[in-house]
């Protein structure tokens, strides 16, 4: 599908809007247009309940309490309570997960269970992967999302290899059969933050339903030249063929400028206050990233015990980066050596299709249902780049000079990569007895890809990856509220981002990995309570480390892993009071693991692997303060990290606290106040390029927003 035809698509889906509002009257009238129901705003209807579907968490259609892994869900109702704008921001609130974003990644680079980034922490959009790449960068608001789904622990039975970590899955708001309903929010703050969006949604006819979200935001930042814009635009437009059968046909569209911010270096070892807010990048600096996606879903329930559901899908992303990207403290010249004048662009397009069928039926007189299906898909990736090569002039650290970009190198196309994946995958869920249930899985997971040299024409390598995942699980319901479960796993990670493997890379096979977890999710106090606890084990083998004997070669032998355990709490309690919170514990390690040091081989065994907190933990308290006023207040506390490999660079841990104000000053108005940061924490959210050059998190940021519904 031409990227260029998608906002004209969505254009005409949007002037459909008046015409579905004015069709209301007789949408309401037709037997297969449900009216608008009354929503009663409680604590128990703003969560998920453990006895909800999850898409995530299984191709079986069972809920969270019948599935033996951990699945977390933050519904439409909780982002705009938090106020969570920035989808990675949001996706944290999520137990055991923290954010890694720099510019390198998209902004989308997560951690999870003692692994991290888009090689071991896999982002899907409505259950769809972009494949092979090093970030994500659509959706990146969550203005147009309705849920995240968030899987924790190895996910490749499921979606395939890269997912040791865990999955999340964010939603898109759906077409759905009510009397249409339109919203718009404006808000303004801090920083020069300005914010616009705005979406519609419901019934045209007895057969035809839409969804279209509009969404533009420009801020300049918490760092000097901090500014960054961006826009949103996605749409839906479903068809009910027959009450067994629908179609459904999605757009979307987003263009981020995001900062333009590589990190502060350490100054003799340390990071000065000073220079929170300086930016060492050059005056002409670029980041830019395009992303289209298209998806027609057709999905066929012919009776209760029968679902089939297919997608053709086509995504399609363009990225651009243009900076100076590495800065380090130079205690001689007492100035930051500036270096690495870099400038790459991404030009990526994956077309595919997935299928699955699921059948409710008896084996062995006992209840069953099976799920199987296949997924494939072909993507092209080309890199362009200028050899990373350019040094723009050392700048005073305490009042730099930014200068311009500049490098002998031309930007040309380097290399392209041509990948061909399939994949075939089975599950089945049996019932022994109305308590216990067994849930096993596989998928394998093939995937051919050719790398060429496009300056010298010449093929580098044809690599083909082969890997089986399964898992196997079994569920003991000891009442209708209390679930006990366990699983073990094995999954299967890259070496590295598929799009990037270096020639010397390409040789070696996937790692591989496994996971024992056992847990509990239990609903008290009728319904108004829930909680859920899970404890596990994941060990990740055939790491790339150096070779003791010859340092100049790797070798795949090394190992890491992970031991922790993991809680939830969701309360609606007297007088208007809820809470949500949430905590988890790990020891993540490296086993086996070598790598150089001044060119001298150095064993990490035993070292907490960087980017992985050991404690996490968040909080969300809410009350109705007075008729039509709210109040909220979260707490993010993140656990001290390490930069390096050899734990000698350490990131203090943080809290941070989140303040909000609410009055809803008529049925379909509300006017929120929202501090971020209150208190304006200095934290950092990972190092960058080097392990002394950290990224700075957002400081105090005040926001007032208008929400209207029509």
């Amino acid at each position: 599908m031409n990227p260029i035809r998608i906002p004209a698509a969505l254009s005409a889906l949007a002037a459909a809007i008046p015409l579905a509002h004015a069709q209301q009257a007789s949408a309401q009238e037709s037997a297969a247009t449900q009216p608008i129901p009354q929503v009663v705003v409680s604590a128990t209807a703003d969560n998920a309940r453990l006895d909800e579907r999850a898409a995530t968490g299984s191709h079986l259609d069972i809920t969270r309490m019948q599935t033996p892994a951990s699945v977390d869900v933050i519904t439409r109702a909780q982002l705009e309570q938090r106020g969570d704008t920035i989808l990675t921001r949001a996706i944290t609130r999520a137990p055991g997960l923290s954010g890694l974003p720099h510019p390198g990644n998209g902004g989308s680079s997560l951690a999870a269970r003692g692994f991290t980034d888009t090689v071991s922490v896999m982002r899907l959009v409505d259950g769809m992967r972009q494949y092979g790449g090093v970030g994500v960068t659509y959706p990146f608001d969550t203005w147009s999302v309705e849920r995240i789904e968030v899987l924790r622990g190895p996910a490749s039975v499921i979606y395939g290899e890269g997912a040791i970590g865990g999955v999340v899955n964010v939603i898109p708001k759906q077409p759905s059969r009510r009397a249409p309903e339109s919203e718009l929010q404006a808000a303004v703050g801090s920083q020069g933050t300005r914010r616009l969006a705005a979406g519609s949604g419901g019934a045209i006819d007895e057969r035809w339903s839409y969804r279209v979200d509009a969404s533009g935001e420009r801020s300049g930042g918490w760092v000097d030249m901090g500014e960054s814009s961006s826009h949103a635009l996605s749409g839906a437009l479903r068809f009910d063929v027959s009450p067994e059968l629908n179609l459904k046909l999605s757009l979307a569209q987003g263009r981020q400028k995001p900062m333009r911010y590589f990190g502060t270096p350490l100054v003799d070892g340390r990071q000065l206050e000073a220079l929170r807010e300086k930016n060492y990048n050059v005056a002409d600096s670029t980041i830019a990233y395009e992303d289209t996606w298209a998806d027609l879903a057709l999905e066929w329930r012919p009776n209760a015990a029968v679902r089939v559901r297919s997608r053709l899908y086509h995504v399609a992303s363009r990225r651009h980066w243009r900076n100076a990207e590495s800065y380090v403290w130079n205690p001689a010249t007492r100035l930051v050596d500036r270096a690495d004048d870099t400038e790459i662009l991404h030009d990526q397009a994956q077309t595919g299709n997935t299928t699955d069928a699921s059948v409710k039926g008896r084996l062995f007189g006992l209840e069953n249902q099976v799920s199987g299906g296949f997924d494939l898909s072909r993507s092209r990736f080309t890199h362009a780049n200028n050899t990373y090569v350019g040094s723009p002039p050392a700048v005073d650290a305490f009042n730099p000079i930014a200068g311009l970009f500049t490098s002998p190198e031309p930007t040309i196309p380097r290399y392209r990569i041509a990948a061909r994946q399939y994949a075939l995958f089975l599950e089945d869920r049996l019932q022994l007895d109305e308590r216990w249930s067994v849930l096993g899985g596989v998928r394998y997971d093939h995937a051919g890809l050719v790398r060429t040299n496009l300056v010298a024409g010449v093929p580098v390598y044809d690599k083909t990856f082969a890997d089986t995942g399964w898992r196997l699980g079994t569920v003991y319901q000891a009442d209708p509220a209390l679930a006990l479960y366990a699983q073990v796993a094995r999954a299967a990670d890259p070496v590295g981002a598929l799009f990037f493997l270096s020639p010397a890379s390409s040789a070696f096979e996937n790692a591989s990995g496994r996971q024992f977890e056992v847990g509990a999710k239990r609903s008290f106090w009728d319904r108004h309570g829930e909680w859920t606890l899970a404890a596990y084990d994941i060990r990740k083998n055939n790491l790339l480390t150096r070779d003791p004997q010859d340092p100049a070669r790797s070798i795949q032998v090394g190992r890491r892993s992970s031991r922790g355990i993991e809680g939830s709490l969701t309360l609606a309690l007297a007088a208007g009071w809820t809470l949500d919170a949430n905590a988890s514990l790990l020891r993540a390690r490296f086993d086996d693991f070598t790598e150089q040091d001044n060119g001298v081989p150095v064993s990490r065994a035993g070292k907490l692997p960087p980017d992985v907190p050991r404690r996490l933990a968040n909080l969300w308290l809410g009350r109705d303060v007075a008729p039509g006023w709210n109040a909220g207040a979260g707490l993010r506390h993140v656990g001290a990290r390490f930069a390096d490999n050899g734990d000698t660079l350490r990131m203090p841990s943080y809290t941070v606290t989140d303040l909000l104000l609410r009055w809803q000053a008529a049925a379909r108005t509300s006017l929120a106040l929202r501090a971020f940061n209150v208190f304006d924490k200095r934290y950092y959210d990972t190092a960058y390029y080097t392990p002394t050059q950290w990224l700075a998190g957002p400081s105090r940021r005040v926001e007032l927003v208008l929400d209207q519904r029509f």
